[in-house]
């Protein structure tokens, strides 16, 4: 307990920043790096009679804490080659005020500069610490993936890197505790692997998408009769995903409230909709449709902190968005299809199965409802003024609506077909008629 006691000065930080710089230049790779000090909690720092940091003491002691804390935990690559250490060419210690890394060559000046004097006055947990390490490297046109493994630093490490390709634009990247490995300036290949995954991992974690996609899937388990659903869901969701990413929707602060209460809302109403029961497949595509529009919102808000690692392929990286969503709803429907034939075949009857199943979706959406509704009435809406960018914009989301009122009437009438006279078949009947048949 003792020991404890005497250790509470130096426990792990709760929040801390690093700031970075990627360059290369000729043959060397520079890498400039921003730490607060007090995240190195294994170093005896030197103090004055006063209590203050004894600076001149202190600065032997950088460089192995540099290799000890960052280098040691960052990995950088050429192409497939991982370089080899680098060597620490100056060190700093800083003032918290100091706004020297709002750019690279305001950065590599003030590392390079003379030590503070131990006059400064400063202590140990109220200063910043800047390294510079340099690796040699093959070619600066190459191309170089960063691995960080920066966790340790704190209990939430956040990292904001940028790197300076020779005569090509800065790219910024922020990411969050170890985020893997990382192409600085990735090819069409890398940002496309990377958003499959992403969008295949996003739709397995969203519950209220998957319980969405439960509901559409409840009254019509054939195949023939869910293709035309899980298309206008599908496309649906592409063309509210693609508006977003190319900065065609709201960037108010109530709206993604207003989304994630509207994706709520659309599972009670899908949920209610199959305990009423009725509702014909050309019906249920129409409602896939219409919320497939708010849930591609949803998607779009998961892409917001990931869309900094596409590089300059950002098409390519929504697209394989989308691939990955879709791979994941295709995943689910295989599993979720037979595991609901096999409910209503040996477990209840179908219409009862129905039922309960969605009451509880429609029990689950409403708690989700309700929670949001409460979060989104803490913003305050305020009414655009009514002039002549308003008007603009107004006549520009008319048109858009029109094409694709346009395009959702040519998609019903193809997925409808010729009209036949007579009484539309329910789901359960349709499903007997195909039972019969086989």
């Amino acid at each position: 307990m003792l020991i404890a006691t005497c250790a509470s000065a130096h426990d792990i930080p709760s929040d801390i920043t690093v700031q970075a710089f990627v360059k290369p230049d000729s043959h060397t790779l520079q890498f400039l790096v921003r730490v607060p000090l007090k995240a190195m909690r294994d170093i005896d720092f030197p103090e004055t009679k006063d209590g203050y940091l004894d600076i001149a003491q202190l600065a032997p002691q950088l460089p192995d804490a540099a290799h000890l804390w960052i280098s040691n935990f960052v990995d950088l690559y050429e192409g497939d080659t991982r370089l080899p250490k680098p060597r620490v060419t100056a060190t700093q210690i800083s003032f918290e005020a100091d706004r020297s890394f709002v750019s690279y060559e305001q950065a590599l000046a003030h590392v390079r500069e003379p030590p503070l004097p131990n006059s400064a006055h400063v202590y140990w947990n109220q200063v910043l610490f800047d390294m510079l390490f340099e690796y040699p490297i093959q070619s600066d046109r190459s191309r170089f993936t960063i691995d960080p493994r920066l966790r340790h630093l704190a209990a939430r490490e956040v990292t904001v890197l940028r790197f300076l390709p020779p005569g090509g634009a800065v790219r910024a990247y922020e990411f969050v505790g170890d985020p893997g490995p990382v192409p600085l300036d990735p090819r069409w290949h890398q940002a496309a692997a990377r958003f499959v995954k992403l969008g295949f991992f996003h739709i397995l974690d969203g519950t209220d998408h998957l319980l969405f996609l439960l509901c559409l899937v409840i009254p019509f388990r054939r195949f023939r009769s869910l293709v035309g659903v899980v298309t206008a869901f599908t496309i649906a969701h592409s063309i509210t995903l693609f508006a977003s990413a190319y900065n065609f929707a709201p960037d108010a602060l109530w709206f993604p409230p207003l989304i994630e209460f509207l994706i709520a809302l659309s599972i009670v109403y899908m949920a209610l909709e199959n305990i009423v029961g009725g509702s014909t497949v050309h019906r249920r595509w129409l409602m896939a449709f219409g919320f497939g529009l708010v849930h591609g919102f949803g998607f779009s808000f998961a892409l917001r902190e990931t869309l900094q690692f596409a590089g300059s392929h950002l098409l390519a990286s929504l697209l394989s968005f989308n691939i990955g969503v879709e791979l994941g709803q295709l995943l689910v429907l295989a599993m979720l299809i037979p595991l609901l034939d096999a409910l209503f075949r040996y477990v209840v009857a179908e219409r009862m199965g129905t039922i309960i199943l969605s009451a509880l979706v429609a029990h689950t959406g409403w708690h989700w409802m309700l929670e949001r509704w409460d979060r989104l009435r803490q913003f305050r809406f305020q009414w655009p003024e009514l002039d002549a960018a308003l008007l603009a914009s107004a006549m520009r989301w008319a048109m858009w609506l029109l094409i694709l009122g346009g395009a959702l009437w040519l998609l019903f009438q193809k997925v409808r077909g010729p009209r036949t006279p007579g009484r539309v078949e329910t789901p359960l009947e349709t499903s007997r008629s195909e039972a019969k048949q086989l």
